[in-house]
């Protein structure tokens, strides 16, 4: 059952429509996985049907009772607070129905009502009603309710009094969607609810929206949890939405048959429109030539089909590619081992991070590092890049590794945030202007943002900066901290495709399943202190771990 229609809906940012003329309907019961490259408006489209913004143009209607919860991309606690305060926060509907509980109470408490029996009694039953609505909104059972989804999203009892300062941006996540559950809107809007989490938390996070009782629009990049959650595939680009039944991986396959069919009509119509065009030429120099009527007839009424054709939207589009990320990592052949770890330990204080860690990484080989946040993974990276040094053991890098590094927070662009991307990319390798633009150019920059200070850059501009870094170093030895996150699809697919023909060797942490399945050979696990490894992808790795 349909329970909310964007009827015709415009939105418009500087100037410029997002999207216009946009339609949709939403089911109760969908799970629409809404995708589309950086900025094609799936955070706007979002805040629209939230209510959030008002569009430009169009209307969105909801049936009677329809409620909607919204998950902004990114979420601030305000501080002073603790983890449990944050989730524990009545939802509108409690919080005034405690609200006016508070102010009977008070009634009561005061000489002129208690002292006058009449009106005494009215606000008793004002009471007895007000109980019954807290009650009705779930008064009651709120406390244990908020502890039970905590718990769903891999929150324990420890966790409760963590300032809210302290938590990470994907518990603040977590802690506002186990209040947003609370309310059990009919409609969940979730915009990238996964980023800054651990594996485990994204299993939670499965886990919870697939069991969730309404329907749920999520924007994500991980492909691995469209796959496991959604029914509906919803792809916004160049300002067109279009629906797709089934997962992420379904999608992919539709979307590039629809492509291929289309292509094919169009060229087939094009053969045909040139097939009329020609007819029509002929009859019209022959229509002159003998001054025929009948010719001339002929010429108008093949004219009129074209007209036609177009006037009813007939014409097919030719299928063009979307400008794609210009990343080429070639490598070539190293030190056989080009990374090797021997019973590295290290820590901060009294807190151990990991001891008598083992890794080989020989030439060729792709080894994904996962675990929980706070394990070690990126120290470890930085043991390796020698920014830090081990408590024990000892890291060898083979002597003819260059290593390229891929920062989670992009720390490598630190000390350039009020210089350019073009005086960076001559720094690293030296190259005139022009040679210098247009090698950004293919990074998807424009011409404008190659001269701006990186400060103002957002974090998929920074990615895609240091991705182009890494591909004028050369390497043949990758370090790569999370490289997906803050990438748009399509540019994860481009990097899935470069390090599948990269001639080196890698080591990538990432939490982005999907990623894993498609890069890896084998998925090495830091986790309580200790590294084991499983051969194969993510999901191989699941399925020895269940095995064991």
């Amino acid at each position: 059952m349909d329970i909310i229609n964007l009827d015709r809906i415009t939105v418009n940012h500087a100037g410029r429509d997002i999207f216009s003329g946009l339609s949709w309907t939403i089911g109760d019961r969908d799970r629409v996985g809404l995708v589309g490259p950086n900025g094609a408006g799936k955070s706007s489209l979002l805040r629209v049907i939230a209510g959030k913004d008002q569009p430009d143009a169009g209307s969105i209607s909801m049936m009677r009772g329809v409620s909607v919860g919204y998950l902004p991309q990114d979420v601030e606690l305000p501080p002073g607070r603790t983890l449990i305060d944050e989730a524990m926060t009545l939802p509108p509907r409690l919080a005034q129905a405690e609200a006016e509980l508070a102010r009977l109470e008070k009634l009561l408490a005061d000489p002129a009502v208690y002292g006058d029996s009449a009106r005494l009694e009215r606000v008793l039953a004002q009471q007895e009603q007000a109980l019954d609505r807290f009650e009705q909104a779930g008064g009651l059972s709120h406390p244990a309710k908020v502890k039970e989804l905590l718990v769903r999203l891999g929150f324990t009892p420890t966790d409760y009094d963590l300032p809210t300062v302290a938590l990470s941006g994907g518990q603040k996540k977590l802690v506002l969607l186990a209040r947003l559950a609370v309310e059990a809107p009919t409609v969940l809007l979730l915009d990238e609810p996964d980023n800054h989490l651990d594996l485990s938390a994204k299993r939670y996070l499965e886990t919870f929206i697939r069991g969730y009782a309404g329907a749920v629009v999520i924007v994500s990049h991980d492909r691995y949890l469209l796959d496991a959650v959604v029914t509906h595939i919803a792809e916004l680009d160049a300002g067109t939405l279009t629906l797709y039944a089934g997962s992420y991986s379904v999608y992919a396959e539709e979307r590039e048959l629809r492509r291929l069919r289309q292509q094919q009509m169009y060229v087939a119509q094009q053969k045909r429109i040139a097939q009329i065009e020609a007819f029509i030429h002929e009859a019209e120099q022959k229509a002159k030539a003998d001054l025929s009527e009948r010719w001339a007839r002929q010429a108008a009424s093949r004219r009129k089909l074209l007209n036609r054709m177009e006037a009813r939207g007939e014409i097919i589009e030719r299928v063009t590619e979307r400008r794609a990320l210009g990343l080429e990592l070639n490598g070539w052949r190293g030190s056989t081992k080009a990374l090797e770890l021997v019973d590295v330990a290290m820590g901060f204080g009294d807190d151990l991070l990991f001891l008598d860690v083992n890794l080989l990484l020989r030439h060729g080989e792709r080894v994904g590092l996962i675990g929980p946040n706070g394990a070690g993974k990126s120290v470890l990276l930085k043991l390796v890049l020698g920014q830090l040094e081990p408590l024990d053991g000892v890291v060898k890098i083979g002597p003819s590794s260059r290593v390229g590094y891929y920062s989670q927070e992009h720390q490598t662009l630190a000390g350039w945030l009020d210089r350019s991307p073009l005086e960076l990319v001559r720094d690293i390798k030296p190259m005139g202007e022009g040679e210098a633009v247009a090698f950004l150019l293919r990074f998807l920059f424009t011409y404008e943002q190659v001269r701006l200070p990186l400060r103002g850059f957002s974090g998929g501009e920074r990615s895609r900066l240091q991705l182009a870094c890494i591909m004028l170093q050369n390497p043949n030895l990758l370090l790569l901290d999370e490289p997906t996150n803050n990438l748009d699809i399509p540019s994860v697919e481009v990097l899935e495709r470069t390090l599948d023909e990269f001639d080196g060797a890698i080591l990538a942490i990432s939490h982005d399943r999907y990623f894993l399945d498609r890069v890896v050979d084998r998925v090495a696990v830091l986790d309580g202190g200790a590294l084991r490894q499983y051969a194969g992808g993510y999901t191989d790795y699941l399925e020895q771990v269940g095995q064991r």
